[in-house]
């Protein structure tokens, strides 16, 4: 395409928004908001994401060695867990360090535990992280069944729970997102249709002296472009600014918190604000397209 020929695409698109200015603003504020909503929806998805996965990283499989065992018995258990292939890592925990932590963890009550240091009723353990978090279940049942397995902690029940509840919270996010945006696709679809019928007597008249299908399109297919984009900027300043002063102010009621920290404002807000672009430029073009495609008929 020439650059003459673009540059009167260009001009012919935004006459058209223009003209229809009722329906610019009316498809511009229908995209505004459903991005505001996708936006909102985004910042909850990608933050309950961030600490999901923070939390599955913290699942671990503690493995409780038989007392029985000796140096090389521990050794042949050790190379048989490591023989599994979902296994990422393995640990030797002695039982005096977790006797340590276990002291740690009660804080000034654990005080009472260093009593029976000399006698030390724990048992020593390995540490096993898998690869995949989900895998986790398979690993231990399948550990379970070694020699010198004393017992395996993974958090049964708790740790089911959990990876379901993550797995159905990041399912239904999506599946709102979706849904919102073809909602906004929907509307400017038909604010095209709308434009298309108003000129189609315009249209008829591009055909009769020659013009191509490609051509007619250009200008319809930009508008919906620029009607997508127009309708990015008011959520991501929006959502921009919340985000910015919300986030001091939750993250610090957090911070006791480790495991649950939000993402930080750089470099998500302009991550955040380049998705939203692209979403409203892509539901725009889309929107467009499927309008020309079922109603300009040349």
């Amino acid at each position: 395409m020439k650059a003459r020929t673009f540059r009167r695409h260009v001009k012919e698109s935004f006459k058209s928004l223009g003209r229809n200015s009722w329906m610019t603003v009316a498809s511009v504020s229908s995209v505004t908001v459903t991005l505001l909503l996708v936006g909102v929806f985004f910042v909850i998805m990608m933050n309950l994401n961030s600490v999901a996965t923070s939390i599955e990283e913290d699942v671990e499989i503690r493995v409780h060695i038989d007392v029985a065992a000796n140096d090389e018995d521990r050794e042949v258990l050790k190379q048989q867990i490591g023989g599994i292939t979902q296994v990422d890592s393995i640990e030797f925990s002695p039982k005096e360090e977790e006797l340590d932590s276990l002291i740690d963890s009660f804080g000034e009550e654990g005080q009472a535990f260093k009593l029976v240091e000399q006698e030390n009723p724990l048992k020593d353990v390995f540490v096993v992280k898998t690869k995949n978090p989900t895998d986790t279940i398979n690993v231990a049942k399948k550990i379970e069944s070694f020699n010198y397995v004393s017992s395996v902690k993974y958090g049964q029940g708790t740790v089911e729970s959990l990876f379901k509840f993550i797995d159905i919270s990041r399912n239904v996010g999506l599946i709102l997102i979706i849904g919102l945006l073809f909602t906004a696709m929907f509307l400017i679809s038909n604010t095209i249709k709308i434009t298309i019928m108003a000129r189609r007597r315009e249209i008829e008249i591009m055909r009769l002296v020659g013009a191509t299908n490609s051509f007619i399109r250009w200008p319809f297919f930009l508008e919906g472009l620029w009607l997508g984009i127009l309708g990015s900027i008011i959520p991501i300043t929006v959502v921009s600014l919340a985000y910015y002063y919300l986030f001091d102010l939750i993250q610090s009621k957090l911070a006791a918190n480790n495991f649950i920290k939000l993402l930080e404002f750089n470099p998500f807000v302009f991550q955040l604000s380049a998705v939203l672009v692209l979403i409203g430029a892509l539901i725009g073009i889309w929107g467009s397209l499927m309008s020309v495609r079922k109603f300009l008929k040349v």
